[in-house]
């Protein structure tokens, strides 16, 4: 599912990029066969490393996936490195998220998920603040009861939780 998930990003507007320490017939192959456009072989870890520096260094948010020892620096770099649970152990140490099994849609899963945490994290944050700039005002100058407050408070507090467990409808 490699190809799948691959163009999952790309729809997304990402760049997806390939870093191998194989031969480059091999990378070149694979690269094309799940359509990367961008791929690199006979890397080493440390040019992995300077790789990812040099995009964070550029302002970009990298997401690192990989399953060999020669990778763990590369996942211990980027801001963010996927796993899977078929990887050497030192790989799934260095990664921040280790996914079940090999099936690479786990990673594209985990995107979507972080950007729909992201909206209502942000959604939440502005009712609270609605929430306190109409709700406190009005209570401190006595023109809601401390019932009618009190009520207000939990009402709020139950739509952020409300709008929080929309999260639960992630496919």
């Amino acid at each position: 599912d490699a190809a799948t998930t691959v163009i999952s990003f790309q729809k997304d507007g990402l760049r997806v990029l390939l870093l191998s320490g194989d031969r480059m017939q091999a990378v070149a192959e694979i690269a094309h066969m799940i359509g990367i456009p961008e791929f690199y072989a006979g890397i080493d870890p440390k040019q992995k490393m300077a790789f990812i520096a040099q995009l964070t260094q550029e302002g970009r948010n990298v997401l690192m996936v990989g399953d060999g020892i020669n990778d763990a620096p590369s996942l211990l770099r980027a801001n963010c490195s996927m796993s899977p649970s078929t990887a050497m152990q030192v790989a799934q140490n260095a990664a921040d998220i280790v996914f079940q099994g090999a099936s690479l849609a786990a990673v594209h899963t985990a995107y979507r998920a972080s950007l729909l945490c992201q909206k209502l994290v942000r959604e939440n944050f502005a009712m609270a603040i609605l929430y306190n700039l109409l709700a406190v005002p009005l209570a401190a100058a006595g023109y809601v009861t401390p019932l009618v407050a009190a009520v207000a408070m939990s009402c709020s507090s139950l739509a952020v939780t409300f709008n929080a467990l929309r999260f639960c409808r992630l496919k």
